[in-house]
């Protein structure tokens, strides 16, 4: 185990040097604290790279992980990293764009981590919801972004920031979501499902 463990530590350190890098090491620790404590076997991960979070989710809950990824070179590398820790029967690869697929999802998730294109957040919470099961939690990544969220972006990025305003305005506003926004990597909000 220790073998693999350096192994994945590796990879981890190579993607975060990458155009869209792996979670930090931080958020990671909180996704797999989260998955324990509520004892996730059923997740989803929104946005999953060469998944390299997926895997960590899986060998970590033992459970059964959907991974979403539009980009086909991502994908590509997912697979191969899913062969390297023997971890293909625990999660499964769904390729596309995740606004078409997850409309197409049934059943209930106990975990979802939504890291994927962030002006898509608002668009994808109605089905992140009605796939998460009373209990469950839904972790999205990235939205303080650089701390412009809270501030003033960049004049650049101001429609991706109020993208994520709105996301996380609903968010905070739904009444059956218990949300706490936690200051770790580009900041990661933390909603329960309590209804």
């Amino acid at each position: 185990m220790k073998e693999l463990t350096a192994r994945f530590l590796a990879l981890r350190e190579e993607a975060k040097k990458g155009r869209d890098p792996t979670c930090p090491d931080e958020t990671l620790a909180i996704l797999l604290s989260e998955a324990e404590r509520i004892g996730a076997r059923q997740i989803l991960e929104i946005g999953a790279a060469e998944g390299l979070t997926s895997i960590a989710l899986a060998l970590k809950t033992h459970g059964q992980v959907t991974a979403i990824e539009r980009d086909p070179e991502r994908a590509s590398a997912m697979r191969k990293n899913l062969g390297i820790f023997s971890a293909e029967g625990q999660v499964r690869v769904l390729e596309g764009d995740a606004g078409e697929i997850l409309p197409l999802l049934g059943g209930e998730y106990d975990l979802i981590f939504l890291d994927g294109p962030k002006v898509q957040y608002l668009k994808y919470l109605p089905d992140c919801k009605r796939l998460l099961r009373k209990g469950g939690v839904l972790l999205s990544d990235d939205v303080l972004l650089f701390g412009w969220v809270r501030g003033e972006p960049p004049k650049k990025r101001r429609m991706l920031v109020e993208h994520i305003r709105e996301y996380l305005a609903a968010l905070e506003a739904d009444p059956d979501f218990l949300t706490e926004i936690l200051e770790v990597g580009e900041g990661l909000a933390v909603s329960t499902k309590i209804v």
